[in-house]
C-alpha cells in the first residue's frame, strides 16, 4: 500500500567507457544502473563488439549494456551481439538516422546533444532538440568540444531550460565533487535525470578507480536525500 504521494525519484547512474573486467564488477558493485563500452575507434577508451559483448556478459540482468557509436553506419549487426544492450548515438545522427540505426525501434536509444562551453551554451535550444528527437528514450547532455564526446569539460548547467519534456542525462566532466550541484539544478527540470561519468571517475584513460566510482554513486545518492528532502 501507499499514502498517495509520488515516490522520490532515484537518479539513475552510468558508468561510461569501460574497459576491464575489474572496472566492469567495481561498477556493478557501487550499484550503477547501466556501464557504457565505447565502439568509436578513436576513442582511447574504444573497444570491439566482440570484447563489449565479453565484459556484459558479467553484467546482472539489472544492469544496462550501452553501446557509443559515433556515426556508425551498420550499428546493428554490433548491438545484436550484446543482450539488452541500448545504442548511445554521439556522433551527426539526424533524428531520422537515429530512428534507421535501431532499427525502427528495435533496439532502444540515447542521442547525445553536445551543448557549448560558457555564454554560448545559452544559444542551443535544448527544447528544440528534446522534440526533434523524441523518439530517444533520453537526452544526453555532452559538452561541445573538439571531436566527439566532452573530454571531461562541463558546460554550464544553469544555462539549460528550467522545464524539459523529456528524460536527461546529465553528462560531462562530472566528478564526486561536483555531481551533487548537477543533480541540485536539474533533477526537477525534467522527466527523470541521470548522470554519466567517464573520466571523473578515472586514474588514466579507460582505467576506472573503484575508489572514485564508490564516491561517486555516494554523492549521488547523497545528493537525491538533499533533494527530497526540500520537496
Amino acid at each position: 500500500m501507499t499514502d498517495g504521494n509520488p515516490r522520490p525519484q532515484r537518479t539513475r547512474i552510468k558508468i561510461c567507457g569501460l574497459t576491464r573486467e575489474q572496472d566492469v564488477d567495481a561498477a556493478v558493485a557501487a550499484g550503477a544502473d547501466a556501464v557504457g563500452f565505447v565502439l568509436y575507434p578513436a576513442s582511447p577508451r574504444h573497444v570491439s563488439a566482440e570484447r563489449a559483448a565479453e565484459l556484459a556478459r558479467r553484467l546482472p540482468s539489472f544492469v544496462r549494456p550501452v553501446l557509443l557509436f559515433v556515426n556508425e553506419p551498420d550499428p546493428a549487426p554490433l548491438l545484436a551481439r550484446v543482450p539488452g544492450a541500448m545504442a548511445q548515438f554521439h556522433g551527426d545522427e539526424s533524428p531520422e538516422a537515429c530512428w534507421k540505426l535501431s532499427g525502427q525501434g528495435t533496439y532502444t536509444y540515447m542521442r547525445a546533444a553536445r551543448i557549448p562551453l560558457g555564454d554560448a551554451g545559452a544559444g542551443f535550444d535544448l527544447l528544440k532538440y528534446a522534440a526533434d528527437y523524441s523518439r530517444a528514450q533520453a537526452i544526453l547532455l555532452d559538452a561541445l568540444v573538439e571531436g566527439f564526446g566532452g573530454g571531461g569539460k562541463a558546460f554550464d548547467w544553469s544555462l539549460l531550460p528550467t522545464a524539459v519534456d523529456a528524460h536527461l542525462v546529465l553528462s560531462g566532466g562530472l566528478t564526486p565533487a561536483n555531481v551533487g550541484d548537477g543533480i541540485r539544478q536539474l533533477r526537477k527540470r525534467c522527466k527523470t535525470l541521470s548522470v554519466d561519468v567517464s573520466s571523473g571517475v578515472e586514474s588514466a584513460k579507460g582505467i576506472k578507480d573503484a575508489g572514485k566510482i564508490e564516491e561517486f554513486v555516494s554523492a549521488v545518492r547523497a545528493a537525491d536525500a538533499a533533494v527530497d528532502r526540500l520537496g
